[in-house]
């Protein structure tokens, strides 16, 4: 078997989460927080879509982390979303964390926003 090295772009993976935050690069973020292509930033929550609208050019799909347990996205959340183009995929927090390393290790343009859990 052959392993290779996987190489990040500037959007690094989630190395660890707990109650209120979230390991990214090694260093704890508090929550809720979004993982971009350019990196780690500040999310509002389901109120705020810019950021990931404004990343259209550079994300086919965002991950969204509802925290402990699964929740739905609001109607107007996903619709903005969809409507710049960008597919939206909820889940829990854990396991939108391990999706996203998974798909970014793949080179896919995925980023994901997290609540916490």
């Amino acid at each position: 078997m052959r392993l290779n090295e996987v190489q990040y772009t500037n959007a690094l993976p989630v190395d660890g989460y707990g109650p209120g935050f979230f390991r990214i690069g090694g260093e704890a973020r508090e929550a809720p927080l979004a993982i971009l292509p350019a990196g780690p930033a500040n999310w509002a929550g389901f109120e705020e879509t810019a950021p990931f609208v404004e990343a259209r050019e550079e994300i086919d799909v965002l991950l969204v982390g509802t925290g402990a347990e699964m929740a739905h996205a609001p109607a107007s959340f996903r619709e903005a979303l969809e409507a710049a183009g960008i597919g939206v995929e909820v889940m829990a927090s854990p396991q939108a964390c391990r999706t996203f390393n998974v798909l970014l290790g793949e080179g896919r343009r995925v980023a994901v926003a997290l609540l916490p859990v």
